[in-house]
């Protein structure tokens, strides 16, 4: 396995005696999700370099988008580098195939794409969750008062767990899912599954695809002459989708995570300050315009080890499974924390922790995000 990020540590002392914090991070920064980890591996010089009184050393894997690799890497991690705490991973299924081994390890996980298939004793979750995306976008389908709805997406957990999210959300309302075509990623075409939507005569579709992935179905439909609007995860809320899509995001709606469009955040909102914080860091070092979700989830990751961290050395060193166990203890009773993202309250039952006012709703208009209306 090759690291493609080498192990880095920022220290406050040069006395090695000291127990630095160690945490491993899984990204995609190859295969099909890779667009996306690349941005989180850009997000890596944001995290905090000491926490409390200690160092921490961060050691990155790239997982290549594989569930077996995922697995492979954060069990590499824990044996091998004895780390204190797993971020991971960059896409749905590699998340919560990491999880399982964090879970059987017991050692606390940070995931950065959400996962619908319980909730796993030792792994939070930095996005919001697809079941708050999902009610922002029913109530928009609501409003607009559409009915017949089809879906377009990936045939892995990341498209059945969004498909079953708005499925749920859903019920009760008017919105009805009549019409569910899967693809996999590695499909050179979908234009079958395209058609087949086409001809259904939609009011709406939605799409299960991440980043400059979810460009095909959406310029598909358009150029197959759909008109209706085409809803995304918040997965796809990135540049590297408007640069594919091109004019045919135009027609696109899409949940996208706060800083997105931290600037048209109300002044009250509560986490439009840790938002525009995000934005003027991440785009200091990577350019006007460069702000993506998925480097957000990390620096958030970020934002909940320093809260949970001091916390946690007040009990055990780093380095021992008492540190870890509190460490978990810790993120689960995190109470009003002002993260990017939302407002982070965790609970036994909860280890996403958002509520409604971590979803907006964005269109492309000039190649940019604004806040949809």
């Amino acid at each position: 396995m090759k690291r493609l990020v080498c192990t880095f540590m920022l220290l406050m002392w040069a006395d090695a005696s000291y127990a630095d914090v160690k945490v491993g991070v899984v990204l995609s920064l190859t295969g099909p999700a890779a667009s996306a980890g690349l941005l989180e591996q850009k997000a890596l010089a944001m995290l905090p370099k000491t926490i409390g009184t200690e160092a921490v050393e961060y050691v990155v894997l790239d997982d290549a988008t594989d569930t077996s690799t995922a697995i492979k890497s954060a069990r590499k991690l824990i044996v091998e580098n004895n780390i204190d705490v797993l971020v991971a991973a960059t896409a749905t299924p590699t998340s919560f195939a990491a999880s399982t081994v964090a879970d059987e390890a017991q050692v606390p996980q940070i995931a950065l794409a959400p996962f619908g298939i319980g909730i796993l004793k030792w792994s939070f979750i930095t996005p919001p969750s697809f079941a708050t995306f999902a009610k922002a976008v029913v109530a928009d389908m609501s409003r607009r008062k559409i009915k017949k709805v089809a879906f377009l997406g990936y045939a892995d957990a990341l498209g059945q767990i969004w498909l079953e999210a708005v499925t749920a959300a859903a019920a009760g309302t008017d919105v009805k899912i009549e019409l569910a075509e899967r693809y996999n990623r590695t499909d050179t075409s979908i234009l079958s599954q395209v058609l087949r939507v086409v001809g259904a005569q939609p009011d709406a579709v939605v799409v299960g695809a991440t980043s400059a992935s979810a460009a095909e179905p959406q310029k598909a439909l358009v150029e197959r002459g759909y008109k209706g609007p085409i809803y995304h995860t918040q997965a796809a809320a990135t540049k590297e989708f408007v640069r594919a899509a091109g004019p045919s995001a135009e027609t696109a709606i899409l949940p996208v995570s706060l800083p997105i469009v931290a600037e048209a955040l109300p002044d009250d909102h509560p986490s439009k300050a840790r938002a525009l914080e995000f934005v003027r860091t991440y785009e200091a070092a990577n350019g006007e315009g460069s702000r993506n979700n998925f480097a957000s989830h990390l620096w958030d990751a970020g934002l909940l080890l320093e809260a949970a961290v001091p916390v946690a050395l007040k009990t055990a060193k780093p380095g021992t499974s008492e540190f870890r166990k509190s460490l978990r203890d810790t993120l689960e009773s995190i109470r009003d924390l002002k993260v990017s993202n939302g407002v982070v309250n965790m609970t036994a039952e909860d280890h996403y922790g958002y509520d409604d006012r971590a979803a907006a709703l964005a269109r492309v208009e000039g190649g940019r995000f604004v806040l949809a209306k």
